[in-house]
């Protein structure tokens, strides 16, 4: 299997992009679990992979959840990061349960969003099918591609409440307005788009806030084309994703 391409350099200095991990951890640091929704393969392993190229000195182990007991260290501290970009109750509860059985008092992270870095990750994914422009400094002196954008999320009305501040955060990015909306359930795609029209935005584009795993691969295109709207490619295995994953984990390690 070959790495993802990295889409950005790493950021020296401090703020919000000073390194999220030390550059040397003891022997007997905690064990990063990445626990994928579903399977542990395609796009769960691409992320895995670029943790471990970007954070050599970390011990990650990636599993699928419903096998997540039994990839947990024994006699060994470990900090499970979920592949989310929303706090799925039904996820967290599943990876509780798991934990619980282990016996291994693991320390469960929140999802990945919302975040700051998420937001530029969905800009990023836009831009890269021409649905956004790509420098922010010039949104305001030239005209976007789009009028509009709808996040899409799984999960239905409270994956849709979770991810309004995700929402927020790429509209103050693109200075476009962005509706969340459901692919799976009402308040659905449709509903968006009929409302951003119904305000006067004709060109709309889907930017779905997925990192993959959580929805059958053309369900985004579906909702596009039944909407008339371009649309972005889920996340993946962006660089920025594996840079949140390593943010969850240095969290509890200064915690």
């Amino acid at each position: 299997m070959s790495l993802p391409v990295r889409e950005r350099a790493p950021r020296p200095g401090g703020g919000r992009h000073r390194r999220p991990v030390p550059t040397s951890l003891p022997p007997d640091a905690p064990v990063l679990v990445l626990a994928a929704p579903g399977s542990a393969e395609g796009v769960a392993a691409e992320i895995a992979a670029v943790v471990r190229v970007d954070n050599p000195q970390i011990e990650v182990r990636l599993s699928p959840v419903a096998e997540l007991a039994d990839s947990l260290p024994s006699g060994r501290d470990a900090v499970v990061v979920p592949l989310l970009t929303w706090d799925d109750p039904a996820v967290l509860a599943a990876i509780g349960k798991a934990v619980a059985a282990s016996g291994s008092g693991a320390v469960v992270t929140e999802a990945l969003g919302p975040h700051p870095l998420l937001a530029e990750a969905l800009h990023i994914r836009l831009a890269e099918r021409g649905l956004a422009r790509a420098d922010r400094v010039r949104l305001l002196n030239v005209s976007s591609p789009v009028d509009a954008v709808i996040l899409a999320t799984v999960g239905g009305e409270r994956a849709v409440h979770a991810v309004q501040a995700t929402a927020v955060l790429l509209a103050s990015r693109l200075t476009l307005p962005v509706v969340a909306a459901s692919l799976d359930s009402e308040p659905g795609v449709q509903m968006a788009a009929q409302r951003l029209r119904a305000a006067g935005a004709e060109r709309l584009a889907i930017s779905p806030c997925l990192i993959g795993h959580e929805a059958p691969a053309d369900l985004v295109q579906q909702a596009a084309a039944a909407i008339d709207a371009g649309h972005a490619e889920p996340l993946g295995a962006h660089s920025t994703i594996a840079d949140l994953v390593a943010r969850a984990y240095g969290s509890q390690l200064a915690s």
